[in-house]
């Protein structure tokens, strides 16, 4: 998601190369990438940082390209995917950091703002989730009980 609430137009950076075929140097197969995969999110490592290991660790560039499928697929096929999605878990995270500092900090106008930015985005990330049936449609971010729902 860009950076909708600032001067700056957006967010920028570097694109992928075009590539239809698994290049040759890769050694890894289908299957064995599965499994690292697998193993990683067993130890508890977030599906970011799964494909950078698998990228910097295996010399598997794109995990799609070899496997036909995200990562997240791959997970929710062996019934092992998380119930919210990483991006908004870490928005939820931030915006509970955030409270707990302005419950120590309450005339921390700055935090304030930026709390009320972080769930915004929350929002709109709820709603486009609704809109792609990620998340069922009764779900919704509350504030008082964001904590409980992570640690679901």
């Amino acid at each position: 998601m860009a950076k909708m609430h600032t001067k700056r137009k957006g967010k920028s950076g570097s694109k992928k190369p075009l590539r239809t075929e698994v290049p040759d140097w890769v050694s890894v197969s289908a299957e064995e990438a599965e499994k690292i995969v697998l193993g990683l999110w067993k130890q508890g490592v977030p599906t970011s940082q799964i494909g950078m290991i698998l990228r910097d660790q295996y010399g598997v560039g794109d995990f799609k390209l070899l496997t036909g499928k995200k990562i997240t697929q791959a997970l929710k096929d062996n019934e092992v995917a998380p119930r919210i999605p990483e991006d908004l878990t870490n928005l939820i995270v931030k915006a509970l950091r955030l409270r707990k500092h302005l419950g120590a900090n309450k005339h921390d106008l700055h935090n304030k703002r930026s709390l009320q930015l972080t769930e915004s985005k929350i929002r709109r990330l709820v709603k486009y989730y609704h809109s792609t049936k990620v998340l069922p449609t009764d779900w919704v971010y509350k504030p008082d009980t964001a904590e409980m729902m992570l640690s679901r």
